[in-house]
């Protein structure tokens, strides 16, 4: 199915189109996303490589090592605004993970069960919600070497406290 979904970044001299559903969509609540995004955690609409075009000017990209997997992460931005556009990571090579603030309508991709997981909320902040019916993961999905983890699903949502 082809859906053409527009983004880019705040200048406008990065566009692309999403040519398709996103494989799937992770809501990282690691400290690296936090940091990246600077709020509670990214959304993160996950695309085959093939199904995402870029136009306009060319990315800027920072490289990171990851503490779990040290794999290269590398993150790419508009060189003149700065706006974080995607990830591209060494250890998902046919992927590329879209921030989700960058479409131009970021609400238009799905959300719930079987479409969506929040990964790594050991991390997540005092007052994020947790949902109900979605795949939860203290850590990451997969283990470094392949393994999935087994989720949690919440029977009701869950606000993060770490108040004693």
């Amino acid at each position: 199915m082809i859906v053409d979904q527009m983004g880019g970044c705040l200048c406008g001299e990065v566009r692309y189109k999403a040519l398709s559903e996103p494989v799937r969509v992770t809501i990282c609540h690691c400290t690296f996303c936090q940091r990246i995004t600077g709020s509670a955690f990214l959304v993160e609409p996950i695309f085959r490589k093939e199904d995402v075009v870029f136009s306009g000017a060319s990315l800027k990209t920072y490289d990171h090592r990851s503490d779990t997997s040290r794999k290269r992460v590398s993150l790419n931005f508009c060189g003149k605004c700065g706006t974080t556009i995607y990830l591209d990571l060494e250890r998902f090579p046919d992927i590329v993970g879209l921030f989700g603030g960058t479409f131009d309508n970021p609400n238009w991709f799905d959300r719930g069960q079987g479409k969506c997981r929040h990964i790594f909320t050991r991390s997540a902040q005092d007052g994020v919600l947790i949902p109900a019916n979605v795949d939860t993961f203290t850590e990451h999905a997969l283990e470094v070497d392949g393994t999935p983890n087994k989720p949690i699903v919440l029977a009701h949502a869950l606000a993060v406290s770490r108040k004693q």
